[in-house]
């Protein structure tokens, strides 16, 4: 059973940074696909940012040029480097792998942006 397990979370002043991570139970492949999504309080859950098996990367608009995403396959964990953080940017966020033919979710980490 494929499992995923996000840390980093926690509360973040307006302007600030965290770092997530997914460690996942299984090799991470080259044809693997990667994402990060995220659920606003009150609001259905959303993407976030994306990594190909090639590396690529596509991002939601409103994480363009604050949000990076990466992965070490050595270590099986993916990443979400959040800089410039914004109340609006408050949600769980959820790793997901595809791996053909479905999705996997890990069970998220809340990310509070508060003064």
């Amino acid at each position: 059973q494929v499992q995923l397990v996000e840390s980093g979370g926690g509360l973040v002043q307006p302007g600030g940074s965290l770092r997530l991570s997914c460690a996942a139970s299984i090799r991470i492949f080259r044809f693997t696909t990667m994402a990060w999504y995220r659920q606003p309080p009150g609001k259905e859950r959303e993407l976030v940012a994306t990594i190909m098996s090639d590396g690529s990367t596509d991002y939601a608009d409103s994480a363009k040029g604050r949000f990076t995403i990466s992965r070490d396959s050595a270590r099986n964990t993916l990443f979400l480097q959040m800089n410039s953080l914004k109340p609006e940017d408050t949600a769980v966020y959820v790793c997901n792998v595809f791996i053909d033919p479905r999705n996997y979710w890990g069970h998220g980490t809340q990310v509070t942006v508060s003064s």
